[in-house]
């Protein structure tokens, strides 16, 4: 946990709200038996859900971030399904009915991806499937494959929509969301409208990030795709709309993730025999998908060969790994694999959800345990639940960590009237770029002890000042009080450290 990151007091006091309240409802076993899980929420990793819309890249881009290929990219019918992947000490995949029931079914794993048997289950009948498998990258986030959206099939939206939009009666099980977009549409800003919630555990800015999927068919797929990404995603992380509903953008290839985590040497040397053959045979089979699958060559790949390349990794996966083995840049598999999972983007998604999500992460799981206790006590008074309602209003009102969360979002609403880089550096001190203390003070991190400590000072002084000024709107003190108690708590863990 970072030295910014949640109090252990939050939690401690948010597990035994949930506690007390547990007790409360005893004898109400539904509200019990969701307080009970509230609580033990606070203890499992971070619940990382990933939408989109269909054939927007969800399930490709999971297996690039677990780095092994677990969930089908097919359109079978378990794509149709809300699945959870866990890491476990075994390898397990359980079935939830839509009645309630939960049973352990049999699978197979082939080709890569995990082939679930539901039977005697249709796939409308399944709420949900949990795959238990051993993994340390799954020991940090727990990850949530969502139906897509905007599916010819309104009940496939339904699931996910359903599944992850905030209700009277229904609190978002997951505590943060990876949504992937192509290019933005109205339906991608209506879906994020519809997770985005002003409660206390809904998706903000905070818990939100949204990434141009398949970045590598930007511009047809040439090689300069990937450059063309990241203009159109630094345009999207300035759009005044997007930037209230996510935190951030994140160009990723995923199919190139997702061939570099799992590259074999058969495909490397069907890779290197393009590279050796003479540039205009390797160019004239390249220029397109169609004929890279089907045109007359003298390089010895059969047809057969080719189509499992560009199902592997794509037209443009292709031209990049022939460029970086001419180049000598990958002279080998695992050269090449290296080369692709680092020009994919995912490392720059994985930075992102550490140093946001993971570092946030017991916040994160704290508001949204809060929130379930809210729901229950909203729908089901019982005695005592006015003595707990004030409980939770004092938490939620009194925890800094909240407050934080709360000022940010009202920062990328854009409702305070503040000047551009003033605002830029609220939301950094904020821990909107990282949870570290010379992150949020944007200084680099070989900064020495006494510049930390002075700039810390000198913030403190800053945004008392602001506070105190007579030019501030309310909305602006409040935001510069909260930042001072930011920057004295930070100074007061490291004169403790010392």
């Amino acid at each position: 946990m970072s030295t910014v990151g949640t109090s252990p007091a939050l939690l401690d006091e948010a597990r035994s709200l949930l506690a007390r309240a547990a007790e409360a409802y005893r004898g109400m076993p539904d509200q019990h038996a969701r307080l009970i899980a509230a609580g033990d929420r606070l203890d499992e990793p971070l619940r990382v859900a990933i939408a989109g819309k269909v054939k927007a890249g969800k399930s490709t881009l999971l297996n690039a971030l677990v780095g092994e290929e677990l969930a089908p990219t097919d359109a079978g019918e378990c794509t149709r399904i809300v699945t959870w992947y866990r890491d476990g000490i075994t390898y397990r995949v359980t079935l939830l009915s839509r009645q309630g029931e939960a049973r352990q079914v049999p699978f197979t794993r082939e080709a890569g991806a995990i082939d679930v048997d539901i039977t005697p289950f249709d796939a409308d009948d399944v709420a949900e499937l949990d795959i238990e498998w051993p993994s340390a990258s799954l020991r940090e986030m727990t990850l949530i494959d969502t139906p897509g959206i905007a599916s010819p099939s309104a009940d496939v939206s339904a699931r996910t929509h359903s599944f992850l939009a905030p209700g009277e009666d229904h609190v978002t099980p997951a505590d943060a969301v990876v949504y992937l977009m192509r290019h933005l549409h109205a339906s991608d800003v209506g879906f994020l409208e519809a997770f985005h919630d002003e409660e206390l555990s809904q998706a903000t800015p905070v818990n939100a990030i949204a990434v141009l999927s398949r970045a590598d068919e930007v511009g047809a797929g040439r090689i300069d795709s990937l450059a063309s990404a990241q203009r159109i995603a630094a345009r999207y992380r300035r759009d005044a709309k997007l930037r209230r509903l996510v935190q951030t953008v994140v160009p990723v290839a995923g199919l190139l993730a997702q061939s570099g985590t799992t590259l074999r040497e058969a495909e490397y040397k069907a890779l290197d025999a393009i590279a050796g053959a003479s540039r205009e045979d390797a160019d004239a089979l390249c220029l397109s998908a169609d004929r890279f699958a089907s045109a007359p060559t003298t390089i010895p790949l059969t047809p057969a060969d080719r189509d499992h390349l560009l199902e592997r990794l794509g037209l443009f996966g292709v031209r990049l790994a022939v460029a970086l083995i001419r180049q000598r840049a990958a002279p080998n598999a695992t050269a090449l694999a290296g080369e692709l999972v680092r020009r994919s983007g995912v490392k720059e998604l994985r930075d992102v959800l550490l140093t946001q999500f993971a570092q946030r992460r017991d916040v994160l799981k704290a508001r949204s345990a809060l929130r379930a206790l809210e729901s229950v006590l909203h729908e089901q008074p019982v005695a005592g639940s006015d003595v707990l309602a004030n409980e939770l209003e004092r938490l939620t009102s009194s925890a800094h960590e909240l407050a934080e969360l709360r000022l940010l979002n009202a920062l990328r609403a854009g409702g305070m009237k503040l000047k551009e880089q003033e605002s830029a550096d609220m939301e950094r001190l904020l821990g909107a770029e990282g949870d570290a203390p010379h992150t949020r003070l944007g200084l680099g991190p070989e900064t020495d002890e006494s510049a930390v400590r002075q700039a810390l000072q000198d913030n403190i002084g800053r945004w008392q000042r602001r506070a105190e000024s007579p030019m501030s709107s309310r909305d602006v003190t409040d935001a510069a009080r909260v930042l001072v108690r930011t920057c004295e708590g930070m100074l007061a863990s490291r004169v403790v450290a010392a």
